[in-house]
């Protein structure tokens, strides 16, 4: 089976999903990640007309997205993983979205670079919804105050809220305190779920699931 196979029947799960849940298919958004992979791999989900992917590095979509972008210009290109202040300069150039805002060090840099670039990608907050000590993301218990800073303080555009949840648990309790969270602030997004999980996440009101090994298979990580 092909990449291309497999975003097919990625598409078809998640409409299955949304209708099991009451919910318009268009309501969900398929964001294909791709970190590891090179762009020949990518190349054959553009083909197939998929155009919304997800990258874990500054670095890497850097050097791997432009050239892409070039052929296919309505890419939409989301970054997922943690992102350092002095790449926010990069960050904000490459990412349409950018889910992983965490801190304010990383938020106040955001706003900085959007400034000065005229360019404002849409922003989600990272919640660490299981208080993981590995993971990133603003602790359940400060994220009103943090999402109260960005929105108010520093007129950010977050769009949602994005979160991992522990591997070894049932994620339902963890999807739905983020979805709680996101309600009380009247933000539309909720960016979670992924490969193991994403039915799940639909059902739960995930408006983007992150799938990444269900289409693009099992990832070869370079050694450390």
């Amino acid at each position: 089976m092909t990449a291309a196979d497999r975003l097919a029947t990625v598409q078809d799960s998640i409409r299955r999903a949304a209708d099991d849940s009451g919910r318009d298919a268009t309501s969900v958004t398929l964001v294909c990640v791709t970190k590891t992979f090179p762009a020949e791999d990518v190349e054959p989900l553009l083909a197939a007309g998929h155009r919304i992917f997800g990258e874990n590095k500054v670095q890497e979509a850097k050097a791997k997205w432009p050239a892409l972008r070039a052929q296919y210009p309505d890419i939409e290109l989301h970054l997922l993983g943690p992102l350092q202040s002095n790449k926010a300069r990069e960050a904000v150039e490459l990412f349409d979205v950018i889910e992983s805002v965490d801190r304010e060090k990383i938020a106040l840099a955001l706003a900085e670079e959007m400034a000065k670039q005229n360019k404002r990608p849409r922003l989600y907050i990272q919640v660490n919804i299981g208080e993981e000590a590995q993971k990133s993301g603003v602790a359940p218990r400060e994220a009103d105050a943090f999402i109260d800073y960005c929105v108010k303080e520093l007129q950010l555009p977050i769009e949602g809220l994005m979160c991992v949840p522990p591997a070894e648990e049932q994620a339902s309790p963890f999807f739905a305190l983020l979805a709680d969270i996101a309600a009380r602030h009247g933000l539309n997004a909720l960016s979670m779920g992924m490969s193991a999980d994403y039915e799940l996440a639909i059902q739960l009101g995930a408006t983007h699931v992150r799938v990444g090994s269900a289409i693009m298979g099992t990832r070869d990580y370079p050694a450390a």
